[in-house]
């Protein structure tokens, strides 16, 4: 699973007052709820490209909210197999445009955000 955060200064549920709605305006309909790490995720599965899709709202308490996802997107065989190769590249974009419409923020951002949470701080001597 992972977790990404909002811009500076925004929230999740200011920018997406009802997750349930966008989840099912990008990916289709919920087949239901899952508890995923304390977190209710909502659950879409077997969509054309993915075979499942899980996304949450990780509430902290000591901090901003982070929006929780899972994607499990189907082998390139099988998409191969039935014919939904073509499907691959309009899934991923549906995918980012879900993220940045959420978070308020591009792939590039999230992926250097994702860097500094994972860089080790250089105060702290190993």
């Amino acid at each position: 699973m992972r977790y990404y955060k909002m811009r500076r200064g925004e929230y999740i549920d200011e920018r997406v007052p009802d997750m349930r709605e966008k989840v099912e305006e990008y990916f289709g309909g919920i087949g239901g709820t899952d508890d995923r790490d304390g977190v209710e995720m909502y659950v879409v599965k077997d969509t054309m490209v993915f075979d499942r899709v899980e996304v949450g709202v990780d509430e902290r308490s000591n901090a901003k909210d982070r929006l929780a996802v899972h994607f499990e997107e189907k082998d390139v065989s099988t998409l191969q197999e039935e014919g939904l190769l073509d499907e691959a590249g309009p899934a991923r974009e549906a995918k980012n445009s879900f993220l940045k419409d959420v978070t308020g923020r591009d792939a590039k951002s999230r992926r250097e955000s994702m860097k500094r949470d994972v860089e080790p701080d250089e105060d702290v001597d190993v």
